[in-house]
């Protein structure tokens, strides 16, 4: 149209706008319209709907159950009319659900929230175990305990084998530390460390109670507590959030370097507080706006361990929380108290720590040392091949293996206190050389026994240098004064 006002011909105007029939140009000339306003929306199908027989049944379907995927009803439809549909039809099954949840399926909409600076931490509990880390070649089942400040985002976690109320203190503990302040509020979900229902006596059950422990870890650092509403999960939405953006980030830093083991939790710790620090940089604005409407924290470190007093079985053995745990057996019958912690338990017989042991997450578990027991299982072998525990004690795939390849070349009491023998040596020496040299012993032809692994534990003796003494001549020693008389 522009060059027909400049007076070119239609063939002209054409070649200059790249068309090639003059009767297009003539069409929109005539119109005076350019194409993109001659568009019109078409309203009518091309083709039969090919679902139309059954589309009716499908959203009654989709109705009663929203979360049906489009697949798994298409996959139905093509059982209950065998040849009616085909495969290459998904496709267009897969548009008509989608077409007709955007048209019918109201869905809840995110709303939106002011946040006030320094009004609330936001604390919630995330499994990383999937992340594959190992610590010294084991898997490592974990859970991070993982705070965030919804105004700024700054974000802060720590290490934990469950979501208890000593984990979520050493979560809560570590951020306001870190922070050098404390918000005015903290909110967490219904958690059981948190929360608690409350008695069959009460009125209503629609809400969930605060627990002591909470309340009063709360009240020591200056925090009034808030949570979320039963099923409103949104309601932590953006601690909630950042739990994926923090897991991204952990995932692609293990990439980068290249291995997921490490030497131990500190270690492994600190890799996580460098990828905490390196999110939190770009957020420091922010922060230090909050900082300025927090107060300062002055509380003290609070020790809110449980202490259980318990007597130690006639088995050496102490139950806590339900489960079943070692000790020495010079403690049988005595009364001892035991410190509940995050990640161990600490036995005291009065004032005195007499053992630290790894805390079991869960109920109906156990763990038995053998170094507890093996002396009175040496002076009673019988009772290791029904011993309650006796899984307990096989350190690792290796002993058992030893165990079993002794129970073919011997009597079955033989064969026990053979490896009642080992397990002596184990608890005497290292357990690490004791098992390479069960791993010597199985992978060689022949027999073997208690002595064989003892002959090999022992160091070859270290040859000694023979020295001769020679005799002093009491003369080089005048001669030596004489040389530095002279010389002065």
């Amino acid at each position: 149209m522009r060059e027909r006002q400049k007076g070119c011909t239609q063939e002209q105007a054409a070649a200059s706008a790249n068309v090639r029939s003059r009767k297009t140009v003539a069409k929109y000339e005539k119109l005076r319209r350019f194409p993109s306003e001659l568009q019109q929306v078409r309203r009518h199908r091309t083709r039969p709907d090919p679902f139309a027989e059954d589309w009716s049944t499908v959203e009654k379907m989709l109705e009663e159950a929203p979360g049906l995927e489009a697949k798994a009803v298409f996959e139905w439809l093509c059982e209950r009319h065998p040849g009616r549909y085909r495969p290459g039809q998904l496709r267009t099954f897969q548009r008509h659900i989608a077409t007709w949840r955007a048209l019918h399926q109201k869905q809840v909409a995110i709303l939106a929230q002011v946040h006030r600076p320094g009004e609330v931490m936001q604390t919630d509990g995330t499994w990383l175990t999937k992340l594959g880390v190992t610590i010294q070649g084991q898997p490592f089942k974990h859970i991070l305990i993982h705070s965030v400040l919804p105004c700024s985002n700054w974000e802060w976690g720590r290490v934990a084998q469950s979501e208890s109320l000593a984990a979520l203190h050493l979560g809560l503990r570590s951020a306001i530390i870190k922070l050098g302040h404390v918000p005015e509020y903290h909110q967490t979900d219904n958690c059981s460390a948190a929360t608690y229902w409350p008695g069959a006596k009460a009125q209503s059950r629609s809400k969930r109670e605060y627990t002591d422990g909470y309340l009063q870890l709360l009240s020591h650092y200056g925090l009034k507590p808030r949570t979320t509403n039963l099923n409103s999960p949104h309601e932590n939405g953006d601690v909630e959030s950042s739990n994926g953006g923090l897991k991204r980030a952990i995932e692609q830093y293990l990439l980068l370097r290249g291995n997921r083991d490490f030497d131990s939790l500190e270690e492994y710790e600190a890799f996580l507080f460098d990828v905490m620090e390196r999110r939190n940089r770009p957020r420091r604005e922010r922060l230090a706006e909050e900082l300025d409407v927090m107060k300062s924290l002055s509380a003290t470190r609070l020790d809110i361990s449980n202490q259980v007093r318990v007597r130690v079985t006639r088995g050496s053995l102490i139950r806590v929380r339900k489960n079943v745990y070692s000790v020495p057996t010079s403690l049988i019958g005595r009364w001892v108290k035991v410190r509940i912690r995050e990640w161990h338990l600490d036995v005291y017989y009065g004032t005195k720590l007499v053992e630290t042991l790894s805390r079991l997450v869960g109920t109906k578990q156990h763990h038995v040392n053998y170094r507890h027991v093996i002396d009175s299982l040496l002076r009673k072998p019988g009772g290791f091949r029904d011993y309650r525990y006796r899984d307990d004690l096989f350190p690792s795939l290796v002993f058992r293996h030893a165990w079993e390849q002794l129970k073919q070349w011997q009597s079955p009491r033989k064969a026990d206190l053979a490896y009642l023998r080992i397990l002596r040596l184990a608890a005497r020496t290292m357990e690490s050389e004791v098992a390479a040299v069960l791993e010597l012993l199985l992978a060689a032809p022949g027999s073997w026994d208690e002595t064989d692994v003892e002959q090999l534990l022992q160091p070859e003796p270290i040859p000694i240098p023979q020295l001769t003494c020679g005799q002093v001549q009491l003369q080089q020693y005048d001669q030596l004064l004489t040389e530095v008389i002279h010389a002065t």
